[in-house]
């Protein structure tokens, strides 16, 4: 069945508005598979949260083509990290086991969208609201 890409970008918006996200009107979709590499660099050097940040920001909001060195390079630099650096992780692909890693792991036990939140016998697909998400939490936390 044909994807009514013009609905599905108005439900995105609609969903990031009701958390409260910027979200642009993207036209085109970008290979994020080098962004998820520099990710888990920055992850390590202790800039993980601050990259995915820029990086959702340059992704969802602005349009940018995250598959673009260029583009990470520039996400490298404005969450202070060092872009030489950032380019031999990049070129060298230091990280690409780890993420071919994560995906194994992520197909074996189901997970095909993001976000997926996982605990116990329940799984949410999605964004959802704070409220469905501590519902979840409670029914699993120990009393």
């Amino acid at each position: 069945m044909p994807v009514n890409v013009d609905k599905a970008v108005d439900q995105l918006c609609a969903t990031a508005e009701q958390f409260g996200l910027k979200m642009g009107r993207r036209t085109r979709v970008y290979n994020s598979r080098l962004a998820q590499e520099a990710g888990l660099w920055a992850q390590a050097k202790g800039q993980g949260h601050a990259f995915h940040m820029a990086a959702f920001e340059a992704y969802f909001v602005e349009g940018q083509n995250i598959a673009q060195k260029s583009v990470i390079l520039k996400l490298i630099e404005q969450v202070s990290l060092d872009p030489v650096e950032g380019e031999s992780v990049i070129d060298s692909r230091t990280y690409a086991d780890a993420v071919d890693a994560d995906w194994k792991l992520s197909r074996s036990v189901g997970i095909n969208a993001v976000p997926t939140f996982r605990m116990g016998l329940d799984t949410l697909v999605g964004a959802k609201p704070y409220e469905i998400l501590r519902r979840m939490v409670e029914k699993y936390v120990r009393k």
